[in-house]
């Protein structure tokens, strides 16, 4: 086997196993404007942080129907690189994600994990059991519903190639 050869059968081994490696991409892809803060953020501070622009994620725990929104109650969980919640990590508060009109709640079953933009638009004073809680709100732009068991289809982010990449 000539050096030629073998050079060409390398490059081809690799082409393809850079093609076969599947790599995730972010749930989200206009996200320049976002402000890095957590729903507790909000609780502790007050109105400093309405009208800022944030993704936040976690799991589902109550949808509720409205007159003229619907309101997803969510356990909030740091994101990963991916805007995917980590639920193995600690919380970082509740939040209620309000979307606008009426939203079937078997869109948005309890139980399923979700990545939402949006704007924080205040805090509603409310009850986790008997113990008083201050919910962040957050007015949603753009919602993803995790399908069950996604954070079990974690893959490795392999990229071997020549070229520009933009955002």
């Amino acid at each position: 086997m000539t050096g030629n050869h073998r050079f060409r059968r390398t490059i081809a081994l690799v082409l393809s196993c850079s093609m076969l490696a599947a790599c995730a991409t972010p749930a989200f892809r206009e996200t320049g404007s976002l402000v890095a803060i957590e729903p507790s953020d909000v609780q502790q501070s007050g109105d400093r942080h309405v009208g800022s622009e944030v993704i936040w994620g976690g799991r589902i725990i109550a949808v509720e129907n409205r007159e003229d929104a619907t309101e997803v109650e969510v356990i909030g969980y740091p994101m990963d690189r991916d805007q995917q919640p980590m639920p193995d990590a600690p919380t970082v508060g509740r939040f209620i994600v309000v979307l606008p009109g009426f939203v079937e709640p078997l869109d948005y079953p309890v139980g399923r994990h979700l990545s939402v933009v949006g704007i924080v638009s205040g805090t509603r004073l409310g009850h986790v059991d008997e113990h008083a809680y201050l919910y962040p709100l957050l007015r949603a732009r753009e919602v993803k519903v995790w399908p069950w068991g996604f954070m079990f289809d974690k893959r490795p982010r392999v990229s071997i190639g020549v070229g520009v990449r933009i955002h």
